[in-house]
């Protein structure tokens, strides 16, 4: 049976048992529906969540802002002077350098997080991300601004921490606001860079440079500030620190909270036979079909992130619009800050709306309206390349606009929702560190070879994407499971058959031979910092 599945919480002899039923509920989700007070009348979830804005919610702005920079800083003249006008080849290798360096930091990121824990990776990459922006500010060539904007990145824990440390019933919504984030940083960005493009001194260039530093800055002031992932406390045998935290948080400080303990004990368990599946060794584990199905929806939804048309809206706007007539740069960079002050407004809206739909539901509305879009996008572009009409320019801009919610509803609201529910807690920071590698790899290509393709191809570069938002839709369509309306513990054999669930049951037996069982109970409960189940009122 699997051990996170549903039950009764019933005192018997200092124990809470896990009663198997026909429902899908789960203890914890029936204690949590059990709970009616909003989160804003908790303080110390209040106080979490605010501390959640500074040190998670906020590192998107760093990525959002370096976006929409780097397309900014192409329509402002002291930049393309001091570097000669770069295009094609060197246009792309200097915004793709960013993502390269995520790229190479997948090789240590997931140890470096597992052994730190979350906070203090999350500090050490802040401390990279600040050193590399003043090196960027102060470059003195092509070469030194490429360099610095090589930075690896240690934060693919930041969307797990959003999801474990929020209340299960947020827990979706605190997902999708981290994403929502980018955007802000996209529009702090093109608002400076509307303010600095007209000076004419290095300047112009420098000062978002320097600028990029402030999100990051905030993160680390405040990170240590925030407490530990529980999960990751009790994987590492501190057990009274994590169930304190869920107490503080979870419960307001009632240590015989009884959704606490329940939660607590799911946890622990839940942990305990991930531990053991994966104490089968890495090879078998990651050959059976759940997990390969794990690893082929991470890895194409990777790129499905960014290796469609929005990484030329967000890179190359100011190629795109010289392709429709629009060459005068203020009017780039209004058209640049009306954009992403949109898609800040419509994806904060979408955060809110579509973790309450069904994750498939909302995947494949968005893929769907992304080809519509652009395909009506690219006619409208050929249209203009054959005829110079006016009214085609101003579809294509409309487009670009119509671009945003359509993307943003599922691409950017809901991708470590759905990660955190589709990855078991002991491969998460791998599932989610193999999103983002991908993720990363498709933004690296697509940053490097839109200028070139788009230099040597024209509007007939856009064919390539109609096709790829084609393959979107049926990939999302054929792959995608549901994994909404079930707690994480719940998820951890969302693929796997019953023929599994059995095998892996036979694999605990096998550990377990001569132990004391301790799956149903509340006996892992740390007993220095509650009373025993058998003292309070179980109900």
């Amino acid at each position: 049976m699997d051990a996170g599945r549903d039950g009764n919480l019933n005192g018997s002899g200092g124990r809470v048992q896990l009663e198997s039923n026909d429902s899908d509920t789960t203890v914890v989700s029936q204690l949590a529906q059990q709970d009616n007070v909003p989160w804003y009348r908790k303080p110390n979830l209040r106080l979490l969540y605010l501390l959640m804005i500074p040190t998670c919610l906020a590192v998107e702005v760093t990525s959002g802002f370096d976006a929409t920079m780097v397309n900014g800083l192409q329509a402002v003249p002291s930049w393309l002077e001091y570097f000669h006008h770069p295009r094609s080849a060197s246009l792309g290798i200097m915004s793709a350098m960013f993502s390269l360096g995520s790229i190479c930091s997948v090789l240590f990121v997931s140890p470096v997080v597992d052994k730190m824990g979350r906070r203090y990776s999350i500090s050490l990459g802040g401390i990279i991300s600040i050193t590399g922006a003043i090196l960027q500010g102060s470059a003195l060539n092509y070469t030194m601004f490429v360099l610095a904007r090589f930075r690896p990145w240690l934060w693919p824990c930041l969307p797990r921490c959003c999801g474990f440390f929020s209340d299960w019933r947020e827990r979706a919504i605190m997902s999708s606001l981290f994403s929502t984030t980018y955007e802000l940083g996209t529009v702090f960005a093109a608002g400076i860079t509307l303010t600095t493009f007209t000076m004419t001194s290095n300047w112009g260039w420098r000062i978002p440079s320097f600028l990029q530093v402030i999100p990051t800055l905030l993160q680390v002031s405040f990170i240590l500030f925030l407490p530990e992932s529980p999960r990751w406390l009790v994987s590492k045998g501190r057990k009274d620190e994590a169930y304190a935290i869920l107490v503080k948080y979870h419960a307001e400080g009632d240590e015989n909270s009884n959704f606490v303990k329940a939660e607590y004990t799911q946890i622990e368990q839940t942990l305990e036979a991930e531990l053991r599946i994966s104490q089968v060794g890495r090879k078998e584990l990651s050959s059976t079909p759940g997990m390969r199905k794990r690893v082929i929806v991470a890895t194409f939804f990777g790129l499905f992130t960014e290796s469609g048309a929005s990484g030329l809206i967000s890179y190359y706007l100011s190629p795109i619009l010289d392709s429709i007539g629009i060459h005068d740069n203020r009017s780039k960079h209004i058209i640049n800050l009306s954009r992403v002050s949109w898609s800040l407004t419509n994806s904060t809206v979408a955060a809110f709306i579509a973790p309450r739909y069904p994750r498939r539901r909302m995947f494949l509305t968005c893929t769907i309206s992304l080809f519509v879009v652009f395909a009506a996008w690219t006619i409208a572009s050929a249209v203009y390349s054959s005829t110079e009409s006016k009214v085609s320019a101003h579809l294509v801009v409309a487009l670009i606009f119509l671009y945003s919610p359509a993307y943003n509803i599922g691409f950017t609201v809901l991708p470590y929702t759905y990660l955190v529910e589709l990855f078991p807690f002991h491969v998460r920071t791998r599932g989610i560190t193999i999103y983002q590698w991908w993720l990363r790899c498709g933004t690296f290509f697509n940053q490097f070879v839109n200028p070139i393709g788009m230099d040597a191809l024209g509007w007939r570069w856009y064919i390539i994407y109609c096709v790829w938002h084609a393959f979107q839709v049926t990939f999302v369509y054929v792959m995608f499971p549901e994994t909404s309306g079930r707690t994480l513990e719940e998820l951890t054999f969302l693929y796997e058959g019953e023929q599994e669930v059995y095998r892996h049951a036979e694999i605990e037996t096998l550990h377990e031979q001569g132990q004391r069982e301790t799956y149903g109970t509340m006996e892992g409960v740390p007993r220095g910092t509650m009373k025993r189940l058998d003292d309070s009122d179980t109900g």
